[in-house]
This record gives structure tokens, C-alpha cells and sequence, in this order.
């Protein structure tokens, strides 16, 4: 007895008892290890790819800021006043000032995208040298990327590394350059050789930015350089007392925290799901560690009979559970180290969200990481290997010695109070507000959703199944499968508690997709009213009141109405806001509204996104300031409409309201509705060239199915990954299935043996099989369709709009759960039939045959 406990307590009894098991059964043991390497190695690649592309952005944000210790942005796009420049740089904590012009701008050769800035070389050197050509003979001539010029001249430009690959020119050239709906020529003077890999920039002299692309008398931005007797925050005291209404401070971790704070949402739910896959593989392991003690039972017997405690037995299955947790783990952070750099290096770092964009940085693992991983992987297997180590520790000596493996069959009803109470608490948590922005609440609400429907697997197994023991014709293999059910509840959630995982998971995920791109699809229909849409482009072509009325003129147009979006800041520490400039309500023009006032107020009325709504806890009828005009300007919600394209939030302000306030009259949109709409490809190409000519640029103009298929490409493009993770959770729940259906059906040889011994037949006992196959995947399926049933609410109604500030409504397919279902019960049955072959194959006399 002594000897027994020395034993347990030097760990030789821990080892012969796992090493044993893993030699007698080693794929069981195997794919369990794999399904956490598997949701690990998601999870972690997910988090390695967003964290290089936030870090890359927010390098090249801190790049192209240089040493500045503020900034003051314009918080629109119109700019500020650059009388604001001189009164800064007067103040007596500031050392010095740097303006710059930013805009979006295109080679006029290829078509490529860059940012364009102006600055002042003199004042740049000391906030911002990062901007700043290479000098003349300062360095090696670079595939004719090193010119000869010291400053900037009105015409020059210099260009980094990414924006010479991009513009296919040479030092010396002339370069096109498209912005602010204006096109000029610039020579190339050189490079810009602070600049990091990946960013397409392009500098020129600020004052050739504002005489050429219309920018005089106004600047995007002031980079400010603290003086040394100041602080930090007296800095930022002096600059917001005098900073106008449309100027923002400003700062580049500011800049970086609004970017990362847009794609959170996006970041946590990606890594949320590739984390299902670990979840399956928990009951992967729980299945596994099952089976583990039913074959063991006379083992576990034994050692306690002779002086083995309860609790030595438990912790036996949890450091067994430790052990495939931590293999798993250190598998699946390698792979996932290994996918991440594979996904950087073919395909980017965008991963369908739109967020981020540019070469990503190179990956960073930190061990903050890597333990986080290690340990969630380690904890899910543990968590699996928790109740068949209480099981085996309840396990009674005298009975189970001389019990046939796995023959101690649980008789009593199942217990459904625990799930029951588990599914109340989803019910719960489900009210709760969300945390900092994340629908935590919510994620552990589908946790509970989960776990409640496996734990009523057992009881819902007999409450579906009793009813057949009335049938009266039925075969004898039907019979006995239904029975040996009936008789072993808890074998049965073993089986199914990874199909019901992975089943109500993907059934929530096609469900919440399905509704997103319903409700999408819809507003789309509902608010693409004209025929033809015509865009500046990505420089966004503006066309003044002239031209304006010389479309209006162009033969073939019924009704043709202007419309212009610009970004504005209503918050600095938020991403900035659409504030779209149109007609509210017309024919070319609507709104989806699903609130609006009720009555008349005075004033100038805005109609806000749900999105900004949100975000900014906007009503009805409430006021808000707008950085609009010399002292802002005030406004009233008049009406809230449904927006699924801008998830930073949106504004529409009527056409009149804004011209009155900023003397700003130009516009870079058009929607037309034609005279001919049955002819509208030829109607379309004449519009393009006529308008092109008109304002010297090539406008691209889409029709409304064009862009509505554009749109639903983008959405199903977006959602990509999401589909790849779903399957990668649907396969490991389909494998543990087919495993853990082999491994129950090799616990159970003497019991084939003695039918055999009595004439039942090997098709026989292959029918039995199969037909517990299918009676368990029926149980599996009505599991899953249920919980997945709640759970798409809980993503549709709880998470996606605590998330993304959306709401949508839901849209089940039911095509593809009735294929979804068949394809299980098809996949149950098969793998019910193929174990049956191994177990019918057994010689009948070696299979009963029992030593003592």
C-alpha cells in the first residue's frame, strides 16, 4: 500500500498509466492533440497578422510624424485657415512649427494610388526629416532614384522606394500627379531615403501643393515641436484655446489608437472564431479522455483497492489532459507562427476587413503572446479531462473489477437542471451592455449557450429516442442499437459533444452571414434609386457650379442631382465621420430611415447613420456642433437611417444648408436617372466621354447593379476567412466524430463477440451500428440545430451590433441547413458502418475469451 502511494506520489504510476494508453491508442490521442494544435494555431496566426498590421501602420503614422510632439489636423477635409500657423508658432510653448498639405493623389501614368504632401523644406528639417529629399551626392545612385537637387523647387517631387515602383519613373523625369480634381507635371528630383519600405509617398514644396491643387490659403496639418521649458501637457493646454472649430489636436498615437480602434472590432471577432476550433477540440479531448476511463475502468478499479485516493485518480486524467493540452499547444503556435508568415508574404495583411492596406511589418511574437496561447491551449484540454477524471474518481472498486470494459452502464435519467441554468444564464448575459466596445457579454453567452446544449445532449437523447421503443415493427438490429442508447446517455454525449459544438457553431455562422448579407443586399436595393452614379474617383474630381450646369444641359439626362462626401471630426479620439452633402429625399436620392422626428424644431437638421448613432449615443432631436464654418456650427438630429457601408458613422446635411454655411458650392458625385434607362450601356459610355470632357479628368460611373454586385463581391470578400475557419471547426468536429465513434465501438468487442456467439450475423451487427450512427447524429443534429438556432440571435441581435454598431434582421436559409443536416446524418451513418466492418471482423471465440 505504502509502495502504491510512493508510487503515485514519484509519478511512475501517472506515466505507466498514460504511456499505455497512448501505445494502445494512439490516434485517439492523436487527433485530440491535433484539434488543440489546430484552434491554437488559428487563433494565434489571426493575432500575429493583425498585430503586424496595426504595427506597420502605426510605424508609418510615427514615420511620416517625424519627432513631432503634437499635432493640430484639420477636422475636415476643407483644412484650416494657415493664419492659424503664425499665431501658433508665437506661443511660448512651442519650439517650432511644421505646415503641411496631405491629399490623396494618382500617377497619371498608371493610374497607382499615393498620399501627396507639401511641406516647407526649412522648417520640415527639425520636426520632420523623414520627409525630406536625399541631397545632392549624399549617397549612391539608386536605379535612377537619386537626383540632384538640395531643396524643392515649385516643380520638383520627390518619391519613396514604394512610390518610384509604383510611378515607373526615373530621377529627372516628369511625373504626372492627379489630386484634388486638378493634374500637373512634376520633375523627379530624387527619393526619400527616411521613408520605410511600403509606403507610397510622394513630397513637394508646400507652396507648389497649394497654387497647383487649389489649396491656397489653407493647411491640413501643423506638426509642433514642444519648446524645452514646457510640458506635454501645457502644450496641448495653450494649443486647444486657440485652436478654431476646425482644427482638431492631433497626434500620431492618437492617429494610430482611431485606426486600431476602427478594425477592433473586426480583429476580435476574426480571432473569437478561429478560437471555435479549440473549442471543438476541448470536446474532442472530453470525448477522448471518456472513452480513456470506460477502458479503464478495471485498471482504476484495481489501483484503488490497492490504497489509490479519489483524488489521486482525478488528477491522473487532468495531467493527462495537461500533457495534450501543452503538445497541442507548442504544435499549434509553431504552425501558427509558420500560417502567418505564409498569409503575410502571398496574400497581406488585410484579411478581408479593408482596415489595413500597404506592405505589412515583419512578424513580431512576443511571450506576452505565446504564454496566452500556451495557456489557452493547456486550460481547453484540462477543462476537457475535468469530468471523466470526476467520473472515474466516483467510480465503485468492488463493481468495476469485475465488470467487462465498458460495460458499466449509466441506467438513471439524465440530470437537465444544470443545463437548464446554463441556458438561463446565456438568457442573462445576453441584457448586458458591452465592455470598452466588445460584446464580451455576448461571446460568454454563446459559451453558456454551448455548454448548456451538451449537457442536455444525454437528456435530450432520451427524450427524442424513448418514443420509438413503441414501434412495433421494427428489425432486431434496430432494436438493439436503440437500447444500448437508451441504456448509455453518457456515452452518448461523449460522441456528440464536438458534433454539437461544431454543428451549432457553423449553423450560428451561416445564419448571421445569411442575415448580414440579406439586410445588405436589401438596402442596397432600397437605396440605389438613380441609374447611373458618376465619382470623381479616388481623387475625388470636383465639379464646380459651371460644370454643374453643363451636365445638367447633356442630352439623354432626366434628372441629374450633385452630392459631395468629406471626412469630419466630431470627436478627436474617434475615427472620423462621413459628412455627406445631398438632396435627403428625392428620386435620385433616399434614406432607409428608421427614426425621425416628430416634430418642427428651428434650425439646420442632419440625418446621422445608426453607426454614428451609436458611437456617439445620438437621438432624435438631439443637438450637436459641427466644425463647420468660422465658430462650427450647431444642428439637430432629424432622423436616423439604416447604413451598412461606413462603420466610422455618417451624416447627410441637405445641399442648401451647406452651401449657406461654407460658400462651398462644388460637388465630386452625381446621381442620373435617364430618359432611355433601357439603353443604358450606350447611354453610359456617351455620359463618360461628355462629362470626362467637361471636367478634364476620366469620372468613373457605375449603374446601380454594378454597384450593388461590387458591393455583395466585397461583403463575401470580407467574410472569406470567416468561411475558411468555419470549415476548418466543421472538419475537426466531423474527425472526432468518426474517432470517438471507433474508439466507443472498440470498448464494446466482447459484446459483438457474444451476438455473434448467439447467430447474430456480421451485417447484422454492421445494421446495429449504423443505425446508432444515425440515431445519434439525429440526437447531434436536433442539439445543434437548436443551439445554433440561439446562437445566430445572440450574433445577429447581441454581438454584431455591439460589434459593428449595425442591426440586421434575420434571414435563415434553410436550403443549406437541410443540406447541412443531411449531410450529418449521411456522415454518422458511414462512420457508424465503417467501425461496424473492424468490430464484425473480430473473431467471435478471441473476443469473449477473458483471462484472469
Amino acid at each position: 500500500m505504502t509502495s502504491v502511494k510512493q508510487n503515485v506520489q514519484s509519478g511512475l504510476i501517472w506515466r505507466w498509466l498514460f504511456i499505455g494508453q497512448l501505445r494502445a491508442f494512439p490516434f485517439r490521442y492523436i487527433f485530440a492533440a491535433l484539434s488543440i494544435a489546430i484552434g491554437i494555431a488559428l487563433g494565434f496566426s489571426v493575432h500575429l497578422i493583425n498585430a503586424s498590421a496595426s504595427d506597420a501602420f502605426g510605424d508609418a503614422v510615427r514615420n511620416l510624424s517625424g519627432s513631432s510632439d503634437a499635432q493640430v489636423a484639420g477636422a475636415t477635409n476643407l483644412g484650416f485657415d494657415e493664419q492659424l500657423y503664425p499665431r501658433i508658432y508665437r506661443l511660448a510653448e512651442v519650439a517650432d512649427v511644421s505646415p503641411v498639405i496631405e491629399m490623396s493623389a494618382i500617377f497619371g501614368g498608371t493610374g497607382e494610388r499615393v498620399k501627396l504632401i507639401g511641406i516647407d523644406p526649412f522648417r520640415a528639417a527639425a520636426i520632420t526629416p523623414t520627409l525630406l529629399g536625399r541631397q545632392e551626392n549624399s549617397g549612391e545612385q539608386s536605379a535612377g532614384r537619386t537626383g540632384g537637387q538640395t531643396a524643392f523647387p515649385i516643380n520638383a517631387v520627390h518619391l519613396s522606394d514604394a512610390a518610384f515602383t509604383l510611378s515607373k519613373a526615373k530621377a529627372g523625369e516628369l511625373l504626372k500627379i492627379r489630386a484634388n480634381g486638378a493634374t500637373h507635371e512634376f520633375q523627379v528630383a530624387g527619393d526619400l531615403p527616411g521613408i520605410e519600405a511600403g509606403q507610397a509617398v510622394a513630397v513637394i514644396d508646400i507652396a507648389a501643393a497649394q497654387w497647383r491643387f487649389d489649396r491656397l490659403g489653407v493647411l491640413d496639418r501643423l506638426d509642433i515641436k514642444r519648446a524645452e521649458n514646457s510640458t506635454q501637457s501645457s502644450l496641448a493646454r495653450a494649443l486647444e484655446k486657440m485652436l478654431p472649430s476646425d482644427a482638431r489636436l492631433s497626434g500620431a498615437e492618437n492617429e494610430i489608437k482611431k485606426r486600431t480602434s476602427l478594425s477592433r472590432a473586426y480583429r476580435v471577432n476574426l480571432e473569437m472564431l478561429a478560437l471555435v476550433a479549440l473549442v471543438t477540440g476541448g470536446f474532442l479531448v472530453y470525448s477522448a479522455q471518456s472513452l480513456s476511463a470506460q477502458t479503464r475502468q478495471q485498471q482504476f478499479a484495481l489501483l484503488r483497492i490497492l490504497g489509490l485516493q479519489k483524488n489521486s485518480l482525478q488528477r491522473q486524467l487532468l495531467l493527462e489532459g495537461l500533457a495534450l493540452g501543452l503538445v497541442g499547444s507548442v504544435l499549434g503556435i509553431i504552425l501558427g507562427y509558420m500560417s502567418a508568415y505564409l498569409i503575410l508574404t502571398i496574400v497581406g495583411s488585410d484579411l478581408g476587413g479593408g482596415y489595413f492596406s500597404g506592405t505589412p511589418g515583419p512578424i513580431d511574437v512576443t511571450i506576452t503572446a505565446v504564454f496566452v496561447f500556451l495557456g489557452l491551449g493547456i486550460l481547453t484540454a484540462m477543462s476537457g479531462s475535468f469530468s471523466p477524471g470526476r467520473q472515474a474518481a466516483r467510480l465503485h472498486p468492488a463493481q468495476a473489477i469485475k465488470a467487462s470494459t465498458g460495460s458499466l452502464q449509466n441506467t438513471e435519467h439524465p440530470a437537465w437542471l444544470p443545463g437548464i441554468l446554463l441556458l438561463l444564464l446565456a438568457g442573462f448575459l445576453v441584457w448586458l451592455p458591452a465592455i470598452d466596445g466588445l460584446p464580451i457579454f455576448g461571446y460568454l453567452a454563446v459559451a453558456a449557450v454551448l455548454a448548456g446544449a451538451i449537457w442536455l445532449t444525454p437528456w435530450l437523447a432520451r427524450t427524442l429516442l424513448t418514443p420509438l421503443t413503441g414501434i412495433v415493427r421494427r428489425s432486431v438490429a434496430f432494436d438493439l442499437a436503440l437500447h444500448h442508447i437508451l441504456r448509455s446517455p453518457a456515452q452518448a454525449a461523449a460522441a456528440l459533444g464536438g458534433i454539437v459544438a461544431s454543428v451549432g457553431l457553423m449553423i450560428a455562422m451561416v445564419i448571421m452571414v445569411s442575415s448580414f448579407r440579406t439586410s445588405v443586399d436589401n438596402w442596397l436595393e432600397s437605396i440605389l434609386s438613380a441609374d447611373l452614379y458618376v465619382s470623381g474617383g479616388f481623387v475625388e474630381t470636383s465639379f464646380d457650379p459651371d460644370q454643374q450646369k453643363q451636365i445638367s444641359q447633356l442630352p439623354g439626362i432626366a434628372v441629374v442631382e450633385f452630392s459631395k462626401t468629406m471626412n469630419i471630426s466630431l470627436d478627436p479620439g474617434r475615427p472620423p465621420v462621413n459628412l455627406i452633402i445631398r438632396p435627403v429625399q428625392s428620386s435620385n436620392y433616399r434614406l432607409s430611415l428608421i427614426d425621425t422626428t416628430k416634430q418642427d424644431i428651428a434650425g439646420i437638421p442632419i440625418w446621422i447613420s445608426e453607426p454614428a448613432a451609436r458611437i456617439y449615443d445620438l437621438q432624435v432631436d438631439q443637438n450637436v456642433r459641427l466644425p463647420i464654418g468660422a465658430r462650427g456650427t450647431s444642428v439637430y438630429v432629424a432622423g436616423i437611417w439604416s447604413d451598412y457601408a461606413r462603420q466610422q458613422g455618417a451624416l447627410v446635411m441637405e445641399s442648401e444648408d451647406y452651401d449657406k454655411l461654407t460658400g462651398d458650392f462644388e460637388r465630386s458625385e452625381l446621381a442620373i436617372s435617364l430618359q432611355d434607362p433601357e439603353n443604358i450601356d450606350a447611354e453610359t459610355e456617351r455620359l463618360k466621354r461628355q462629362i470626362g470632357n467637361i471636367a478634364g479628368s476620366d469620372p468613373e460611373i457605375s449603374n446601380a447593379a454594378g454597384i450593388r454586385n461590387i458591393a455583395l463581391r466585397l461583403f463575401d470578400r470580407s467574410f472569406a476567412i470567416t468561411y475558411g475557419l468555419e470549415a476548418v471547426a466543421i472538419l475537426i468536429g466531423m474527425v472526432g466524430v468518426g474517432a470517438t465513434f471507433a474508439a466507443q465501438v472498440g470498448t464494446r468487442i466482447k459484446e459483438f463477440g457474444m451476438l455473434r456467439h448467439i447467430g447474430f450475423g456480421r451485417r447484422k451487427i454492421i445494421a446495429m451500428l449504423a443505425y446508432e450512427g444515425m440515431l445519434l447524429g439525429l440526437v447531434g443534429l436536433a442539439a445543434g440545430v437548436a443551439s445554433g438556432l440561439a446562437i445566430s440571435q445572440i450574433l445577429v441581435h447581441v454581438i454584431n451590433p455591439q460589434s459593428f454598431n449595425l442591426t440586421m434582421n434575420t434571414s435563415i436559409p434553410y436550403i443549406v441547413l437541410l443540406g447541412i443536416s443531411a449531410a450529418l446524418l449521411v456522415t454518422s451513418g458511414l462512420t457508424a458502418i465503417f467501425a461496424g466492418r473492424r468490430a464484425a471482423a473480430t473473431n467471435a471465440l478471441r473476443a469473449v475469451k477473458e483471462d484472469w
